[in-house]
């Protein structure tokens, strides 16, 4: 994820957009530089349920900071699921779970924008992010 912005560029990135469409062509220009996600981690294992979009989620752990992969079938989906890696990347498991990156949503200015079912899909993948953290 070396191409991919960390959390305080990310927040000037978003405060440059002068409007939603435009954060929602940021979100989705983040999602096209997430790396491709390996066909055997497309299981319904790291499948994240309660997502409209097919979304795949995988975590490990590196020297104790956990690393992700994952991918989505819908642009946006793809793009909130890269911020979400953003946020949390970098951390202990520990450190996930005790860190509720919903307000980082807010301060980007995108909570008030997503659909409902972008909504409940972003929630689902922010669970079973720190569902899986804590089991690492």
């Amino acid at each position: 994820m070396a191409t991919l912005p960390d959390k305080q560029k990310l927040l000037r990135n978003f405060s440059r957009c002068a409007n939603w469409e435009e954060k929602y062509l940021y979100v989705i220009e983040l999602g096209a530089k997430l790396p491709p996600l390996d066909e055997e981690l497309r299981q319904d294992r790291y499948r994240i349920s309660g997502c409209q979009s097919q979304v795949w989620i995988a975590m490990d752990t590196l020297d104790g900071r956990v690393t992700f992969q994952g991918d989505s079938d819908a642009a946006i989906v793809k793009g909130l699921l890269t911020i979400v890696f953003i946020l949390y990347s970098g951390m202990t498991p520990q450190e996930i779970v005790a860190l509720d990156v919903r307000p980082f949503f807010a301060e980007l200015e995108l909570s008030q924008h997503l659909t409902p079912s972008r909504s409940q899909g972003l929630e689902a993948m922010i669970r079973a992010i720190r569902t899986n953290a804590a089991e690492l």
